[in-house]
């Protein structure tokens, strides 16, 4: 058991000989113990296409996870692959996790996707788009529309598509034009009628129009045929007197990482503006092209684009499947997965009376745990945040923004509670990647509102998803305060599995206190009570609990691990974790994508179990449980195992400690964990194997469908009582 002491900063002020985490394992460890990072998150993806080739799904689900893996992958290329090459080029190209040069890895990435996107692209032609015509959603060509259909269809492209296009022509009077990243463009090819001259103009497929215009064909049906095909079939309208000779499609792919030297500047937003600005023009590093382009044409763009052979892509049409994404807003119930309407969470469900529930009074009671999307983010955390709003006893509210919707209520009742007088700091994360320009936004608008912002530490992303809320009680101020797994984002709570925890608990409060005051001055307070922060304590005390619990094993008392994560990739907790696989510590790791650990390697791993689900939602939250004699200390917080989140961004865990609470995660962690749950299984070698049918060819246990079917019979057994 683990006096209470030692909970203090983080188990930073643990006797330190105790665990003397400084001692060097390496001598007992193999040198090629780590999984490829990126080649592990190229296997996640992989596993995603896999759920678009199951049968066994509803068919725009499939036609879904299409989408979602070609938007995966634009990110892993204009990310991932883009730190690779400015790493090669810039000089420093430090070895990858696993030893290897990046030129190596590189050459290791090409050859995977391009296996992986020509799946991909067989899996739509083959697999999903005649599913989806067997069901009556046909997705056709110019060429099998009749004439009185393409006369409809010309009609459309005269008003609404043909005014928005820009041809634009290349010639000595017109150098090659600038290409967009992730724009879906025309290459053609064009002969002067007069002169006889060849001609190459590019043409940008308009990306506000829907990606599939909707056909109303002669027999009552409805067909969609790509924007594309539209346009690349009525380019005489756009190039009069001008013989059409070719057209193809492609795309380009850039570099869109941002860097700032936050030491170097004095204004954050203006110079992450700047940055914004300079990432539409990144270099290319990737081109995809329809497989039936002529080389004259891709010559023509491998030399204007300065990109290599390796970096071209050649896939049969259409291509840019995120359009699917368009497709799945078709009615049709029938073809998606069966609705899940979230529950409240029972401590905030209204009483007999059907008022609205006093939230704080319920907090009041006991700690309560929220699971999305299965439990209601409105009736959670958006009423917390919006009664805090509104009632005069609350003097202030404390509130971390990484990622949140376009409209979102969070963003509104902290303005709410400004306008009415209440101390309000908003620390707005605007460097969350991809979302910068959104976060400047609201970050303005909270500023007008009299809301405090800040912009958390020079050098680090706050990550850690936290509020607090002081209130006037009889005199006295009580703190009620909210740690999550989660962005406070209404849309994606919908679809992201995560927990959250509310406590009036005066030791959470006083750390939450703690951690925004330092969060809006200038250091990381050093002492805790119930959580673990990053960068300065929780990997360390993350390290002291996995070595307690190896000691306990040498010792002959019962052990056990269970972490649940996005991503297990950070070399001192692998090493940990095989080390005290090798005391006969069971360990059991839940990991939604990249995994660099070799689970049941002989003599480093036996003991490691390492599973993934994915699903309808997409596994968010991040759990850590330790055995402890016994004892259980379990977690949950906004924490991967990646070097970013523990050494670059401030991150928090909090205690679980409620009886109850620990037997929910206990029990959906041995649901996910057990051989009757679909999921997959990594090997030592790094294949991921699917496992989704019993012996007997019967499914095994949707653990989502499973866990929502759970939470809607506590809700019933409570209204029966």
């Amino acid at each position: 058991m683990i006096e209470p002491e030692v909970l203090d900063a983080g188990l930073g002020d643990a006797d330190d000989d105790d665990f003397d985490l400084d001692e060097s394992f390496d001598s007992e460890l193999p040198e090629n113990r780590y999984l490829d990072r990126e080649l592990s998150w190229l296997a996640f993806n992989q596993r995603v296409l896999e759920l678009a080739e199951d049968p066994s799904l509803p068919v725009l689900e499939r036609a879904n996870f299409l989408a979602i893996f070609g938007s995966n992958l634009d990110e892993f290329f204009m990310v991932r692959v883009a730190g690779l090459k400015r790493r090669i080029v810039t000089g420093l190209a430090i070895p990858t996790n696993v030893g290897r040069a990046p030129i190596d890895v590189l050459a290791d990435i090409s050859a995977e996707a391009h296996r992986l996107q020509e799946r991909h692209a067989d899996a739509w032609q083959i697999l999903v788009q005649p599913a989806l015509e067997e069901a009556g959603i046909h997705v056709t060509t110019w060429d099998a529309l009749t004439d009185g259909e393409r006369d409809g269809l010309y009609r459309y492209f005269q008003a609404q598509v043909f005014p928005v296009l820009m041809p634009l022509a290349v010639d000595p009077a017109h150098p090659f034009p600038y290409i967009s990243g992730l724009s879906l463009n025309l290459a053609i090819r064009i002969r002067n009628a007069r002169t006889g001259r060849q001609e190459f103009a590019r043409l940008k497929v308009p990306p506000m129009l829907p990606r599939f215009v909707e056909v109303r064909r002669e027999d009552g049906g409805v067909s969609y045929l790509p924007l594309e095909d539209l346009i690349s079939n009525n380019l005489g309208d756009l190039f009069p007197g001008m013989e059409i000779l070719d057209h193809h499609a492609f795309r380009l792919t850039r570099n869109e990482d941002v860097v700032i030297e936050e030491d170097e500047t004095e204004n954050l937003i203006q110079a992450l503006e700047a940055e914004l600005l300079r990432r539409r023009f990144g270099p290319p590093i990737r081109l995809e092209v329809t497989d039936d382009m002529d080389d004259v044409t891709l010559d023509l763009l491998i030399s204007e684009l300065a990109i290599t052979e390796q970096e071209v892509y050649r896939l049969p049409g259409p291509l840019d499947l995120r359009g699917l994404f368009d497709l799945f807003r078709i009615d049709r119930p029938d073809l998606k997965y069966p609705p899940h309407v979230p529950t409240t969470v029972l401590a905030f469900q209204p009483g007999d009376t059907n008022e609205r529930p006093d939230i704080f009074a319920a907090i009041r009671k006991a700690d309560v745990l929220v699971h999305h999307p299965y439990e209601s983010f409105a009736t959670s955390v958006q009423a917390f945040l919006e009664q805090a709003a509104k009632d005069p006893h609350v003097l202030a509210i404390k509130q971390t923004l990484y990622r949140t919707s376009g409209d979102s209520p969070i963003v509104q009742a902290l303005i709410d509670a400004a306008e009415a007088g209440k101390q309000v700091l908003a620390l707005v994360e605007v460097k969350a990647r991809f979302d910068e320009a959104a976060n400047i936004v609201w970050a303005r608008k909270l500023e007008k509102a009299g809301v405090h912002v800040v912009y958390g530490l020079v050098g680090l992303k706050t990550h850690c998803k936290l509020a607090l809320v002081i209130r006037e009680e009889e005199g006295v101020l009580r703190s009620y305060s909210h740690v999550g797994t989660g962005n406070y984002n209404p849309k994606t709570s919908r679809i992201y599995e995560d927990f959250g925890l509310f406590t009036v608990d005066e030791q959470v409060g006083r750390d939450l206190t703690r951690l925004f005051n330092e969060l809006s001055g200038y250091a990381i307070e050093k002492k805790f009570k119930r959580l673990l922060v990053a960068p300065l304590h929780l990997r360390k005390g993350l390290l002291r609990l996995i070595e307690r619990e190896r000691r306990n094993a040498l010792a002959g008392s019962p052990s056990g691990i269970r972490i649940k994560v996005n991503s297990m990739v950070d070399e001192q907790i692998i090493d940990a974790l095989y080390r005290a696989s090798q005391a006969g510590v069971p360990v059991e790791v839940w990991v939604r994508g990249i995994c660099s650990l070799k689970p049941g390697v002989e003599g480093l791993s036996e003991t490691i179990t390492v599973r993934s689900i994915l699903g309808r939602y997409l596994e968010h939250s991040r759990i850590f449980t330790f055995h402890n004699d016994g004892d259980p200390l379990v977690y949950i917080g906004s924490a991967d195992m990646m070097h970013r989140n523990l050494d670059r961004r401030v991150e928090a865990l909090v205690r679980v400690v409620a009886p109850a609470h620990l037997k929910e995660l206990d029990d959906l962690f041995t649901l996910a964990m057990s051989d009757g749950t679909s999921s997959w299984h990594l090997g030592p070698d790094g294949e991921w194997i699917r496992h989704r049918v019993d012996e007997e060819g019967k499914p095994l246990v949707d653990l989502q469908d499973r866990t929502m079917s759970v939470v809607h019979r506590r809700r019933r057994a409570r209204a029966v009582r």
